[in-house]
């Protein structure tokens, strides 16, 4: 396989690093290299998902099961860890820069602009020799993506707002009397009374 080699030191001025533009913004929201929306954690006390070389260990993982350029990996670590953390373009590209540089990955010609990367012999050699600590970087992934899916309270707020919906639909209008006031605190009650009891 040919591989062209170049040095990615100046990730900004990346010919690929375009394209990230318009998820920087984004990315800040999911706080980049650092996590903490899992763990309820909105402001400080964020914590880091990954060190530079387990970063690096699970891209040269996600590459050799099959080439991607950036976009892919990034997306690929957003699924792998349930939507709770996603990398920034200015995390990534020196990582793959530094995987390059260590002539473990090169590029190789793909579908449309983009150029994939693709793991080398030395890359595949060095997957072996860390085999388990790749295995255990992907299996935090996973476990990350578990927490989340525990701790995610969308459908709570899903039905907040329909309760919103269903009293403003119900007591906003005039014609609602005391009976029914009444009739839906004890309905709101009951419902309070049922969730302390979980």
């Amino acid at each position: 396989m040919d591989f062209t080699r170049h040095s990615h030191r100046n990730h900004r001025g990346h010919p690929h690093s375009r394209e990230f533009a318009q998820h920087r913004s984004r990315d800040s929201h999911h706080f980049g290299h650092e996590w903490g929306r899992e763990r309820g954690e909105r402001g400080g006390g964020r914590r880091r998902v990954f060190d530079s070389g387990d970063l690096r260990l699970v891209l040269l993982k996600l590459i050799a099961d099959q080439p991607r350029h950036g976009y892919d990996l990034i997306r690929a670590i957003e699924e792998a860890s349930g939507g709770s953390y996603v990398p920034s373009p200015g995390v990534i590209y020196p990582a793959l820069s530094m995987l390059q540089d260590l002539g473990h990955i090169g590029e190789v010609a793909s579908e449309g602009a983009r150029k994939a990367f693709a793991v080398t012999e030395t890359g595949k050699a060095d997957l072996a020799a860390n085999a388990d600590k790749v295995e255990a970087q992907m299996t935090r992934l996973a476990a990350i993506a578990t927490m989340h899916e525990r701790t995610d309270g969308g459908p709570v707020r899903r039905a907040m707002e329909n309760l919103k919906v269903a009293l403003r639909g119900r007591l906003g209008g005039r014609d609602s009397d005391q009976a029914i006031v009444h009739d839906i605190a004890a309905i709101l009650d009951e419902a309070a009374q049922r969730i302390e009891r979980l």
